[in-house]
């Protein structure tokens, strides 16, 4: 069976509350409400343009460059090489004090290790070939046969980093220095 509008209204009648002032009527729209705007109700109005002097924010770009992760041009180009097997490694610089007095603030957690390092197995592969591009969190590693394309769990000192070809192993060895905020973990 099947309603049509007056008996839906009919019903709907029969479960106001009496109490209730019968001028207002949640049900209607309000004018200017949500409910009364379109799809040309969105975005800037026509002839109110705003022009600055500025040219980033005159640009038509959805995101300005400092919104955009580092290595985001490399997350969506299809590439066919298999990516690589690689460890993250967490090391810090430990004295006595802190080994067998626990004078310091280490800990074993990797919040208080100072420096990462990335082991990168690259089988059947020379060093000439190895292409090795590192930014403070991206690493970008290429061979004719692998391709690893790695953001790195924490800011780094991309540019005195060092980087190793192991020949026996075929593993690429990337040491980087954290580049990391001090706080109550940090120290």
């Amino acid at each position: 069976m099947a309603l049509d509008a007056a008996q839906i209204s009919a019903v709907i009648d029969l479960f106001k509350n009496e109490d209730e002032d019968s001028d207002i009527d949640d049900d209607k729209p309000i004018a200017g409400s949500a409910s009364a705007m379109g799809p040309g109700s969105i975005g800037p109005q026509k002839g109110s343009q705003v022009t600055s002097k500025d040219p980033e924010t005159n640009s038509k770009d959805i995101w300005s460059e400092a919104e955009v992760p580092e290595g985001a041009e490399y997350d969506q180009m299809y590439d066919p090489r298999p990516q690589p097997e690689y460890d993250i490694l967490y090391s810090q610089s430990v004295t006595s004090e802190d080994i067998f007095l626990q004078m310091g603030n280490k800990t074993p957690m990797t919040a208080s290790c100072e420096s990462m390092t990335i082991k990168i197995k690259l089988p059947d592969s020379k060093m000439s070939d190895v292409e090795l591009d590192v930014k403070s969190k991206f690493l970008d590693c290429r061979t004719p046969k692998y391709k690893l394309g790695l953001h790195l769990p924490h800011p780094v000192d991309h540019k005195n980093g060092k980087a190793q070809w192991d020949a026996k192993t075929e593993t690429l060895v990337v040491k980087l220095k954290m580049t990391r905020e001090y706080d109550m973990f940090n120290f």
